[in-house]
């Protein structure tokens, strides 16, 4: 009989879920507003269940309280059958955990300890397993890590240039959004082999946006590094900066290291630039000229990166645009890609709008797609596999 498994993202005041039967998904909803106005939406794929519904301030006090309140569904939908295995997306994992994990006490201590790194995400990712643990005692709880990855990094591009024991106590480039970059991958190898092969550069934009060079399936460079503060700007982070930035706010401006850590993460990015919102669909829509200055810095440090990737793949074959962003916004590919003929890249603007799998041109030397991500189906198939191999 295929196994039961829920998949939890857990966000600072979310809750994703997907429930599968085997590969086949059962529902999928999430839970949004926790601490403010927390709402529960849902829609079955096999029933007429539905569900979309405020939470009472009681339901939505806590990740494990609104677990709770999704548990009478759950219910409903499984009739006899039970959860048996919960996959949790964990931002970070730190050098030890390269691959997906059996959640234990002590793996538990080794990703508390790595909140630090990884601050909007990590506490978060946290409470919602133990609110899961607290909820389906008897099923098994796998953490899969964005980081991992990126583990096979080249050393030059997994470290910075700091004394060597800070290297080896773990201040080194870890690279995100792993679990995305690894569904690419595998769909690339299912339905593209031969771009699978080739040399592919994979434009995960979003309200966290970063960019990975990938051969053969492995990660060979990322622009985020030791936080998923670095590299692309982003809904609310800064992205790229100089550290004498840092220096100067601590020093200069005195501020605190708690109010500089809430500029970079929550005031910074794309809301900082535009003081207007960090939504892109609300940039692209604005007249306000800030707006423009945003979306104009946003699309300047994806050309950037872009021929930084290229240059540590040593050469191109395909750019691949995923995330809210990079599926959705046929202007932000159109801009990224305008005036890249040098590099034999054509995007074609029919395809483009129309939101194609293939958008490049029938010239263009290198292939631009657009594919969906879904790192759900990525952790259904890691904890699928350790639950097999438990058993």
């Amino acid at each position: 009989m295929d196994p039961v498994i829920l998949v939890l993202n857990s966000g600072s005041s979310s809750i994703k879920f997907t429930l599968y039967w085997g590969e086949a998904v059962q529902f999928k909803g999430q839970i949004s507003g926790l601490g403010a106005t927390p709402r529960i939406s849902l829609a079955s794929r096999v029933s007429d269940t539905k569900v979309d519904r405020a939470l009472t301030a009681d339901e939505g006090r806590s990740h494990g309280a609104a677990l709770a309140a999704l548990l009478p569904v759950l219910e409903q939908e499984l009739g006899e059958r039970t959860v048996d295995a919960v996959g949790h997306r964990v931002v970070h994992g730190g050098v030890a955990h390269t691959e997906p994990v059996r959640l234990t006490k002590e793996v538990l201590a080794d990703l508390k300890a790595l909140e630090p790194l990884a601050p909007l995400h990590q506490p978060h990712n946290l409470a919602g397993i133990a609110a899961a643990r607290e909820a389906f005692p008897e099923a098994m709880q796998v953490a899969c890590f964005d980081t991992a990855f990126h583990r096979s990094h080249p050393w030059v591009n997994d470290t910075f240039a700091l004394p060597q024991p800070l290297y080896d106590e773990g201040v080194r480039r870890y690279g995100f959004h792993g679990l995305s970059y690894e569904y690419i991958c595998s769909y690339l190898k299912q339905a593209h082999p031969e771009i699978y092969a080739g040399r592919l550069v994979v434009a995960h934009l979003g309200n966290g946006a970063s960019m990975c060079a990938i051969r053969d399936g492995k990660s060979i460079g990322s622009t985020m590094g030791f936080t998923a503060l670095d590299g692309l700007p982003m809904g609310t982070r800064c992205g790229q900066l100089d550290p004498g930035v840092v220096l100067y706010l601590l020093t200069t401006k005195g501020m605190s290291p708690d109010a500089v850590s809430d500029l970079l993460y929550k005031q910074s990015g794309l809301k900082g630039l535009s003081g207007i919102s960090q939504d892109m669909r609300t940039l692209t829509q604005s007249s306000d000229p800030k707006a423009a200055e945003a979306i104009e810095y946003f699309v300047f440090r994806i050309r950037r990166e872009l021929g930084g990737m290229a240059a540590v793949l040593s050469g191109l074959d395909t750019v691949v645009f995923t995330g809210g962003i990079g599926e959705n916004s046929a202007l932000i590919r159109e801009k990224v890609c305008e005036g890249q003929e040098w590099l034999d890249l054509e995007i074609d603007p029919a395809r483009n709008a129309a939101c194609a799998e293939v958008v490049s041109t029938d010239t263009s030397r290198i292939n631009i797609l657009v594919i969906p991500t879904d790192e759900e189906a990525m952790i259904r198939h890691h904890t699928e596999e350790l639950l097999g191999n438990s058993r």
